[in-house]
């Protein structure tokens, strides 16, 4: 028959117990730490792409709008006329109370660039409309120029009626909605005299033929889009070249 083990060897016994017990405690809390910290990050790795991909498809909804304001039409495709909802002083751009309009014959073009010439405090931009820049083109990595043009920034729908959906309400992208200053979403077009005669330069062919534009007037405007993210730093850019054709009989 066994006897009892010395009082000295329970004591190292326990004592080896009580080791283990905390060795797998920590590994536990580690292991809790672990889990916690990965789906932190990818909650935020979920959030930070689900704000970019709101403030893109902002930025396309502030391209195609721009669009709709060069050609002087409503977000239906009919023509812009005051007696849409969401009308405000420069809803489809009256002349002359809007001071800037988009020309329809060239002529036109004198009194749009001399207006525009005026205003270097605000990067030669007015109402959403500017001259082609002569300075660096990414405008919106110069954070002095950015500033400047921003006051001037035309939001979506200001001009062409388009519904936002309202503050409280959920009907649209919230980037489109927000009027707070340098916050939402901006759009302005540069205007671009085109030399009517390079149509006939042969410079675009398809094959033996020339491809002539056709502008009427002769203008090709780039409209560059920017979107701000409900998160600090994301802000989506997009550009487009846009030109009106003339019909031909």
């Amino acid at each position: 028959m066994r006897g009892i083990p010395p009082y000295n060897s329970l004591r190292r016994q326990r004592g080896v117990s009580l080791f283990v017990v905390i060795v797998f405690v920590m590994m536990s809390m580690l292991l809790a730490l672990w889990g916690a910290r990965t789906s932190l990050f990818n909650e935020m790795i979920v959030g930070n792409d689900a704000d970019y991909q709101r403030a893109f498809e902002a930025a396309q909804a502030l391209i195609q709008d721009a669009e709709f304001d060069i050609r002087g039409e409503r977000p239906d495709g009919l023509a812009c006329d005051r007696a849409i909802p969401n009308v405000n002083a420069d809803t489809c751009r009256p002349a002359p109370s809007a001071l800037v309009w988009f020309p329809t014959e060239d002529k036109e073009l004198g009194d749009l660039v001399s207006t525009l010439g005026a205003k270097a405090s605000t990067g030669y931009c007015f109402k959403g409309i500017c001259l082609k820049r002569t300075q660096n083109q990414d405008f919106w990595n110069d954070k002095t120029a950015l500033t400047a043009m921003l006051p001037e920034g035309a939001r979506y729908g200001h001009y062409t009626g388009a519904q936002t959906g309202g503050t409280g309400t959920t009907a649209s992208n919230p980037i489109l909605k927000s009027s707070t200053a340098g916050e939402g979403g901006f759009y302005w077009i540069e205007v671009m005299p085109y030399d009517p005669n390079a149509g006939n330069s042969g410079l675009i062919t398809n094959g033996s033929t020339n491809l002539p534009l056709n502008l009427k007037p002769s203008i090709a405007y780039r409209i560059t889009a920017i979107a701000r993210g409900l998160k600090p730093n994301t802000q989506v850019v997009l550009q487009s070249t846009f030109v009106r054709q003339k019909v031909k009989n």
